[in-house]
């Protein structure tokens, strides 16, 4: 596993009157329902993929000023299963990396880095998602990485 050294937040957006969470202190079990998330989507398992969703899961995605319509945030647990299976790319390969002190990963697409991926997982479930597609941040996170 990599580490993401000074990572800042990747995303910083409140819902108001929304609760914070506070992911699980055990990064192994962070790292398993992040890993079944990913083999959900990628075997097209939608229910297990929501399974491991909490209800009121967020996907935070940000794309930065090269493709602005592409960043938004998605809300709760079928319609995030719906963007996972929408993004799934056959081709990339991740990488499990600690970002921001809690699971995450680092997506390739032939070779190349085209994504950072972090999770909250609480109780078991994974409550937020934050994603940076925006070429030029990824490609100073991942330089720190893949050197």
């Amino acid at each position: 596993m990599v580490r993401i050294p000074a990572a800042p937040q990747l995303i910083a957006q409140e819902r108001p009157g929304a609760w914070r969470s506070h992911p699980d202190p055990d990064l192994a079990r962070q790292r398993e329902v992040v890993d079944a998330f990913f083999m959900a989507a990628r075997g097209r398992h939608f229910e297990i993929l929501v399974s491991v969703l909490h209800p009121d899961v967020v996907l935070r995605s940000d794309f930065g000023a090269t493709r602005p319509a592409a960043s938004r945030v998605v809300r709760g647990a079928e319609a995030v299963a719906r963007q996972a299976f929408a993004a799934a790319l056959p081709a990339a390969r991740l990488h499990p990396a600690l970002v921001n002190g809690a699971a995450g990963v680092v997506v390739t697409v032939d070779g190349r880095p085209f994504a950072v991926m972090g999770f909250t997982v609480t109780d078991g479930k994974i409550v937020e998602i934050d994603a940076i597609g925006d070429p030029k941040r990824v490609q100073r996170i991942a330089a720190a990485i893949f050197q």
